[in-house]
């Protein structure tokens, strides 16, 4: 005689049934949305409504200083923005700005990161002082590095004519056009890469360590351990560090704003949207910019999640 035998169980490719809610799984739904809610209101309020209302400007000719001739021009400021040629060059000064500096960035924070990520003796007080570039605020920071790069007095010359003797003459670093936007780079990572630093020791911090030893057991050199191992575990912090600082360097604004003000030959998107809006009082304009700078953050954004789907694939 056959033995019964169980029933077949529920294909993997068919969608079982939701159980229903109780009474009390549907109170919990409420109450949660009640708590998400107050949340939900301010990041409207401060987020999308604005967002909203800066697309509805940037169709218009709106104009500070004549508030009541308002009308809609639709695309004509997007036409205006994207054929001037000072936002083209401040465009393409903002993505040297952004390539450079996070490249810069990146490397230098994995290299703290992995030196702070080893054991050795006064390592707490090594990384709390490395954290001091990135908590003074950003308009301080570039206002001292004003001064010290200024080709009269500043300490910078002073340092590599006098003292060094590397320079025989002292250079303008922020007045020369050349040499202008190098040294505001190179103050965003002075300043900013500790921040990358730190979050990039967050990751090195989750890898497991018995990893390691059974590489060393296996005769991996560090060269390997950092290529085969470190690397790879490490990818998804790179990715995150990397999307914070890209779109954050993509938006500068106050560096460049204290040290060259609008100068033309280190002018980004961001600078070049305030002067648009507040100097030439062209409200339509200027929140024509800043859709364009919303936009170009939402592609990179798009970009960095897609390269991640493909790694996770």
């Amino acid at each position: 005689m056959a033995t019964p035998t169980a029933p077949v169980a529920q294909s993997s490719g068919r969608l079982k049934e939701e159980a229903p809610k109780s009474n009390w799984g549907r109170a919990r739904e409420r109450l949660a949305w009640f708590l998400v809610l107050p949340s939900l209101l301010i990041v409207f309020a401060v987020a999308i409504y604005p967002l909203i209302e800066a697309f509805r400007l940037s169709l218009t000719n709106t104009h500070l200083s004549r508030p009541g001739e308002e009308r809609y021009v639709w695309f004509e400021n997007y036409r205006y923005v994207l054929t001037n040629d000072r936002f083209l060059s401040s465009l393409w000064h903002t993505i040297q700005f952004t390539v450079f500096s996070v490249g810069l960035e990146t490397v230098f924070g994995m290299g703290i990161a992995l030196i702070i990520h080893s054991n050795f003796k006064g390592r707490g007080i090594v990384r709390t002082s490395m954290l001091i570039p990135w908590a003074i605020p950003t308009v301080v920071s570039s206002q001292i590095w004003k001064w010290m790069l200024n080709d009269q007095y500043g300490v910078i010359n002073d340092i590599l004519v006098y003292r060094l003797g590397i320079l025989d003459n002292k250079v303008a670093w922020i007045a020369n056009a050349s040499t202008s936007l190098p040294s505001i780079i190179a103050v965003d990572v002075w300043k900013t890469t500790p921040f990358m630093a730190l979050l990039l020791l967050a990751g090195l911090q989750v890898i497991p360590s018995d990893v390691y030893e059974a590489s060393r057991v296996d005769g991996a050199s560090k060269w390997q351990q950092f290529w085969q191992i470190t690397l790879p575990l490490l990818r998804p912090a790179l990715v995150v560090a990397l999307i914070f600082r890209t779109l954050d360097a993509f938006r500068v604004f106050d560096i460049v704003y204290v040290m060259k003000g609008y100068a033309a030959e280190v002018m980004t998107v961001s600078v070049f949207a305030r002067q648009t809006l507040i100097d030439q009082n062209r409200l339509g304009r200027g929140s024509a910019v800043s859709v364009i700078i919303f936009l170009c953050i939402g592609a990179m954004v798009f970009v960095y999640t897609r390269l991640v789907k493909v790694e996770e694939n």
